[in-house]
């Protein structure tokens, strides 16, 4: 049995998947809304809220931080800073495909193609490490992508999606592969908040430059108490925040178990929320992802102490 610990962890690392799962419809929702101007919110809009009001918020969590534990806060260097931010790019990249890419499809497919990073992941694992993946690891891809296609409805008569939705989707997975891998070996002694805000900041710098370049209309400052407070709040600081206190106590196996919730939770909001259709193959096709994150991850379970 688990000790309180680790059920402890589960909870946090549940918390943080579900406030990720929530975030592409409340994104969507954005799109939808009119600004007091009459004008429908652009995704520079809503990505520049998001982290704006992330890196408010990170910053305050840190200088609580540092006032309750004084001279005890182990700083970054200026070497960690530098590659935090580096890695933070990929995030503020994987904000801008995912987002752009769930104006061209529906929710509950682009949270599929963003749960390529399970394959993704070995694919880089192999190319940069020299790993040959295990045998499970391999059929655990297979899954993945079996369930992909049934997940996106693929084989069905009436399969269309707009192929720059797709791209994009498959850009997000690639982008938050690429976070994931850096982001657990990247000045892993300090805290999760300052960690948290580095890579805030590398994200913020190719944010404003999308939002600099894509934003052809005044910027509507609406946004930023309509929606960028909960989007902020759902994409950029609860989820970091819990996924980085609950891993460290449910273990890499586990926790990557866990915070697969993350894909039925979008699914599901998207169909309450949003009404959008999906069918019982595409449900087959998301129980098959999950099956195919449990064997990835269930060896490294095995491997934890109780």
């Amino acid at each position: 049995m688990f000790g309180n610990k680790v059920l402890k962890g589960v909870f946090l690392v549940g918390l943080g998947a579900t406030s990720y799962g929530m975030l592409a419809t409340f994104v969507k929702l954005a799109y939808a809304d009119v600004s007091s101007q009459g004008l429908h919110y652009t995704p520079a809009e809503v990505i520049t809220a998001q982290f704006a009001i992330g890196i408010l918020v990170i910053l305050g969590i840190n200088a609580f931080q540092r006032r309750r534990k004084g001279n005890t806060v182990v700083n970054a260097t200026s070497l960690e800073i530098k590659k935090l931010m580096l890695v933070g790019t990929s995030t503020g990249l994987t904000s801008i495909f995912y987002y752009l890419a769930v104006k061209y499809i529906p929710v509950s497919i682009g949270i599929v193609l963003l749960m390529q990073t399970v394959w993704m992941g070995v694919v880089l694992e192999m190319l940069l490490e020299k790993k040959k993946p295990s045998n499970v690891k391999i059929i655990a891809v297979f899954i993945v992508l079996i369930g992909t296609a049934l997940a996106t409805n693929l084989f069905s008569a009436t399969f269309e999606l707009d192929w720059r939705g797709i791209v994009l989707g498959l850009l997000a997975a690639a982008s938050f592969t690429t976070t994931m891998f850096a982001a657990n070996k990247v000045a892993t002694t300090i805290s999760a908040a300052q960690r948290s805000l580095y890579m805030l900041l590398g994200g913020a710098f190719v944010v404003f430059i999308f939002a600099i370049v894509t934003q052809h209309t005044p910027f509507n400052f609406d946004i930023f108490y309509k929606w960028g407070i909960l989007i902020a709040l759902f994409g950029t600081v609860i989820p970091p925040m819990l996924l980085n206190a609950g891993f460290p106590l449910t273990g890499i196996g586990l926790g990557s178990i866990v915070s697969a919730f993350e894909l039925p939770v979008s699914v599901m909001m998207a169909y309450v929320l949003l009404n959008e259709s999906v069918v019982f193959s595409q449900w087959i096709g998301i129980v098959l992802i999950l099956l195919a994150i449990v064997m990835m991850n269930i060896s490294f379970k095995k491997r934890q102490p109780n």
